[in-house]
């Protein structure tokens, strides 16, 4: 009887814990004022839109609009300062996949001349025999027609080496390089082995022409064992792509389980260690590995134990904010995998590195799935919800 007791005790509890995990919290209407500090500053955070189902990425367009990625697949525009309740017409169908589906969304450089809208998206396909599942990322491209209301002549253009046939661990940004080409984050698998396989896309930040062909000075064309695509292995889950302004080095944010999350500074050809070495615990609250660090891999330049489920990611540089001239922006989805702990995180540095980080608007308690800068100056917020809304900051004077 006992036993039995104990049992049900385990059963209800578990229930419990998946209803906390998949809480969510309605967002007022807002505006909220907060207070800054380091140096000393007011903003106020308010809505530009809402009712957008779980965005993932957005991009600015020359036309004042903005274009947002829903997860379960369409792109929404925000015409004219409100959610135009008509969906971009154009984008493939996805597969939802955990934290995968539509996710990102840029243009290309040149895109007032070309017109051409960059995305990634969950591919599904016939699963192999035993199997129910079967997926990739793919980076797709279309033509914003001139009405800015559908994509045309929507392509592949890069399917990922990356195939899974267990749902989840799907993620991953677009950013394109000064030299036009374009670097992808590629999906991480709960298979470990295939974060340091070099034949595999599997936990990669990969590096493609803006046709889906491979740069001719990536690091390992021409290397027998190695896709020629890979421009740095051993990441987990990269969610998150920048530059720095002033060094010009390429940073990238990347999820680690109960605790690893992590900002890298990527190195061409780097290895980045996961998972033979992290600083985080696995799911179940084992350590992912016995050392943080080897010889050989490199180590992250800012670390979060416990995780914060790092998102999207921003250097500003806008005169909007003097006083946050190159200060890192870094949304985070929830700590320690706790409902309602969704915030953006701002990294000041030094000459020395990383010397304090602030916590902004957390008392709203939403997922923070992207953060960037606008073409204004001022920071812009996704929020990931099933009711997901634009934030933006600007400041009291």
């Amino acid at each position: 009887m006992y036993h039995i007791k104990k049992l049900l005790v385990l059963i209800y509890l578990s229930i419990c814990s998946v209803i906390v995990t998949a809480q969510s919290f309605p967002l007022a209407e807002g505006p909220w004022y907060y207070d800054t500090y380091a140096p000393s500053s007011r903003i106020k955070v308010s809505i530009v839109a809402r009712g957008i189902e779980n965005p993932w990425g957005m991009a600015f367009l020359p036309s004042g609009n903005i274009l947002i990625a829903q997860k379960a697949g369409g792109i929404r525009i925000i015409r004219n300062g409100s959610l135009d309740p008509v969906v971009v017409t154009g984008t493939p169908e996805v597969r939802v996949a955990s934290g995968g589906g539509l996710m990102d969304v840029v243009l290309h450089p040149d895109f007032a001349e070309n017109r051409l809208v960059y995305f990634t998206y969950v591919k599904n396909a016939e699963p192999p025999a035993g199997a129910d599942y079967f997926a990739t990322t793919v980076m797709g491209r279309g033509r914003l027609n001139a009405a800015e209301s559908a994509l045309e002549n929507v392509q592949e253009v890069f399917v990922a080496d990356a195939w899974g046939t267990a749902p989840g661990g799907h993620g991953s940004r677009l950013r394109f390089a000064p030299d036009g080409t374009v670097f992808m984050s590629s999906p991480f698998r709960r298979d470990l082995d295939s974060a340091q396989n070099t034949l595999s896309d599997i936990s990669k930040l990969l590096r493609l022409n803006d046709d889906g062909s491979i740069p001719r000075d990536n690091p390992f064309v021409g290397r027998e064992g190695y896709l020629p695509e890979i421009w740095s292995i051993g990441h987990r889950a990269q969610e998150g792509i920048a530059y720095h302004p002033v060094t010009g080095e390429l940073w990238a944010s990347e999820h680690g389980p109960l605790g690893g999350d992590e900002v890298n500074i990527i190195q061409k050809g780097g290895n980045y260690g996961w998972p033979v070495v992290s600083y985080g615990r696995d799911y179940d609250g084992t350590r992912v590995s016995t050392q943080p660090w080897q010889e050989g891999m490199l180590q992250p330049e800012i670390f979060w134990v416990p995780s914060i489920a790092t998102s999207g990611l921003m250097f500003y540089t806008g005169d909007v904010f003097p006083q946050w001239q190159n200060n890192l922006f870094v949304g985070a989805l929830q700590t320690a995998r706790v409902s309602g702990t969704g915030h953006v995180e701002r990294i000041v540095f030094n000459a020395q590195g990383e010397q304090q980080r602030e916590w902004l608007f957390a008392d709203l308690k939403q997922r923070v799935r992207d953060v960037q800068q606008g073409p204004d100056g001022l920071i812009y917020v996704l929020t990931e919800e099933a009711d997901g809304a634009l934030l933006v900051i600007e400041p009291v004077e």
